[in-house]
């Protein structure tokens, strides 16, 4: 059996604290207000940003339980099921994704979920209506049941994450984020799937600083599932947040040409690789209240940048990322 001291994932030398980086744009520089990019992408080559700080709290407690299967669920796209995978295969986890949808199963695997498989994740399909009761203790034990039949896997070994791997160790690993950017800035910006980011980046931050998170999907729940969150991690409401529904554009997954031109674009503003389901969306988001005038002049607000774009090839080597240097800005 593996050691416990093998699982540990300080074995993989995260970037930590992650970079903070000044981005020099015209489009917030006109209302004088200073845009940082908390480059949380870099922490970790295939376990980056939000991914790294809410699962190595889970892992850490999986081996101390003597766990060794991670169970986890997400849809066709999910950052979360990609990274939980990579671990698996990194530290020496079984990993078994449930995903949503279960006429996936006859279709070729999109690069999302292949590169799940070629990291070595069990991949089970279940349908839309069984996934949306997935909270139910009985429906979840069935899923549960039906995901490890026939793999030789023990269900006494299984550690269960839920949804984008949002609990209150999660909550508490973001915190750090928070603690990152004390005295950095007034504001600080997140992308939201199921509120654990901006439950704990909240939390860590300071007197006088705010959160501002973007739901990436349509439905209203972030805030219910950040106030649950903080509730379990840290015993009640912690730090000042609030959110803006307004660019989900349609739900998850949806990149239309709008969103993916704005990406194109501070893409060759900034030279940073920018993730369309989430970090752009909250990228145009930030832009959008900036130029509503949301943030006092004079103000600093702090992007955080969870992650990047995956390679399309599944087989294709994840390569570390130097922080680039930022370019020069182009007028707009």
């Amino acid at each position: 059996m593996t050691s416990p001291e093998a699982l540990d994932p300080a074995g993989l030398r995260p970037l930590l604290p992650s970079p903070l980086q000044p981005a020099d744009d015209e489009r917030f520089a006109r209302h004088g207000v200073r845009l940082l990019l908390k480059r949380d992408d870099l922490i970790h080559p295939e376990l980056p940003g939000n991914k790294w700080r809410k699962l190595t709290p889970n892992l850490r407690a999986a081996s101390a339980a003597g766990l060794r299967t991670l169970l986890t669920f997400g849809g066709a796209y999910s950052n979360h099921l990609r990274a939980t995978a990579a671990a698996g295969r990194l530290l020496g986890f079984a990993t078994v994704g449930v995903v949503r949808g279960e006429e996936l199963a006859d279709r070729p695997l999109n690069p999302s979920l292949a590169r799940c498989a070629a990291d070595g994740m069990r991949l089970r399909f279940v349908s839309r209506a069984a996934y949306r009761r997935k909270a139910e203790p009985g429906v979840a034990a069935s899923l549960v049941t039906a995901a490890l039949a026939g793999s030789g896997l023990d269900r006494d070994s299984v550690y269960l994450l839920p949804e984008g791997g949002s609990n209150a160790r999660a909550a508490r690993g973001c915190a750090g984020l928070g603690q990152e950017l004390r005295g950095a800035a007034e504001v600080a910006a997140v992308a939201c799937g199921t509120g654990g980011t901006l439950a704990g980046l909240a939390a860590g931050l300071g007197a006088g600083q705010r959160a501002v998170g973007f739901p990436v999907l349509r439905g209203g729940f972030i805030g219910r599932e950040t106030r649950e969150l903080q509730r379990a991690a840290f015993g009640g409401p912690v730090g000042e947040w609030s959110l803006d529904d307004r660019f989900h554009f349609g739900g998850f997954a949806r990149v239309p040409a709008v969103l993916d031109a704005f990406a194109d674009d501070f893409e060759d503003r900034h030279g940073l690789p920018v993730e369309r389901l989430y970090v752009a969306k909250m990228l145009y988001g930030l832009t959008t209240l900036v130029t509503e005038g949301a943030f006092a002049r004079g103000s600093t607000v702090a992007a955080v940048i969870t992650g990047r774009p995956e390679p399309a090839d599944p087989q294709a080597p994840v390569e570390p990322q130097a922080p680039p240097t930022p370019h020069a800005p182009r007028k707009t």
